[in-house]
């Protein structure tokens, strides 16, 4: 979908594929016929964005044969699909059983990730529509806190990495014409939690085509102020490469015995969803949601908020909430103003099919109503800040 900023610029908004988990080739492929031309057609839209998720096995089959990649664009195409972002976080393993852990490898001191995303920066290239000439991925921040945080020559290895992606997205943008940019999506738990961790690094790197994407539930989850956060990226110099809109679990009362069942019907097996509070004392936090709903691991006098990705347009019942407001403040501040901070928009709830199971959408035919419901959501808010949604 595509919206025209009051100042003349294009702004784009799509949904992420990630939601549909596919390791191959003909998985995506899939997941166009099955999922996002349906997504398309709910909205009555003639064109529809979508984020691509292509895992490494995905990737390396289109780098490795020109005429599957010219065969997945004409399909975009002709399934009225478009492709100007991509996330390039999760390298493969998204739709297993138990991912936890597991979608912070590779990091950025390990080669294949740079390898991966060069890979995708060459496909999006080649998947751009012919109108538009800048592609945005986001990727991994740097790495998990362990053992990266206590390694002293990690911080050189990733700095050394993203350097030489820079130079190689200069290189692309020379031979194809097309400016590919990567954004690092700060995430709890991570060496780059915050928007405020990414400013050194990315400082250190020293590139316009190496910023940041800022995921609004990461955000809320760390009880980062938007307008502070925004700003002070602004001062540093850092771009926002994009911007994942999506929504936290939040916790008013965490030391009420009901809040505490509630919080826990959201604790499952598949993907981490780390839990913070702000105290006095700082940010306090633990790794998953179990471990916050099942002791004294986190102080429960001050509200609660866990990296789960909750439908936009579906908060959770009382006693809960999602941090929708943060989503609507951030989103105020990248594209409410007289110039675009970000042109790239993607709705991120990969999490529909780990909702509690009551919640959970039952047949492909609800998911593609929830995703477009959330689009729909989405489209509202730009309309109201001033963006003309173009045909």
């Amino acid at each position: 979908m595509r919206f025209r900023h009051p100042d003349g610029s294009t702004v784009h908004l799509s949904y992420c594929t990630n939601v549909h988990p596919a390791e191959t080739l003909d998985g995506v492929r899939a997941q166009l016929r099955d999922h996002c031309e349906p997504v398309r057609r709910r909205l009555g839209r003639d064109r529809l964005g979508i984020g691509l998720w292509l895992a490494r096995d995905a990737a390396r089959a289109l780098i490795n044969d020109p005429a599957e990649l010219r065969a997945l664009r004409a399909e975009l195409d002709g399934r009225g699909l478009e492709v100007v972002t991509l996330n390039g976080f999760p390298y493969e393993g998204f739709g297993a059983a138990e991912v936890k852990y597991r979608v912070y490898r590779p990091d950025w001191t390990e080669p294949d990730r740079l390898a991966h995303t060069t890979d995708l920066a060459r496909l999006l290239a080649a998947l751009l529509p012919d109108d538009v000439t800048e592609g945005t991925i986001s990727t991994l921040p740097l790495a998990w806190r362990t053992p990266y945080d206590t390694d002293p020559g990690a911080p050189r290895t990733a700095r050394t990495a993203l350097t030489t992606l820079a130079q190689r997205l200069d290189a692309l943008a020379e031979l194809t014409g097309k400016s590919i940019r990567i954004g690092l999506e700060p995430e709890p738990g991570c060496t780059v939690e915050t928007t405020a961790d990414a400013i050194a690094p990315l400082t250190d790197v020293g590139h316009e085509r190496i910023g940041i994407c800022v995921d609004t539930c990461h955000l809320a989850t760390s009880f980062e102020d938007p307008e502070a956060a925004l700003a002070a990226l602004a001062a540093a110099g850092i771009p926002v490469v994009k911007s994942q809109l999506s929504a936290a679990l939040h916790a008013e009362h965490p030391h009420l015995p009901e809040v505490r069942t509630a919080l826990a019907a959201f604790a499952e097996p598949r993907f981490l969803h780390q839990t913070r509070t702000r105290t006095a004392a700082g940010l306090r936090g633990t790794d998953d949601l179990d471990e916050a709903v099942a002791g004294r691991a986190l102080p429960d006098s001050t509200p609660w908020r866990a990296h789960f990705h909750v439908p936009l347009h579906a908060p959770p019942a009382p006693p809960l909430t999602s941090t929708l407001p943060v989503l609507r403040t951030t989103l105020a501040r990248l594209v409410g103003g007289p110039v675009p901070l970000t042109r790239h928009l993607e709705v991120e709830t990969y999490t529909w099919q780990a909702l509690p199971a009551e919640l959970r959408p039952r047949t492909r035919t609800q998911l593609a109503d929830g995703i477009a419901a959330e689009l729909t959501l989405a489209r509202d808010l730009l309309v109201d800040l001033g963006l003309k949604e173009l045909p």
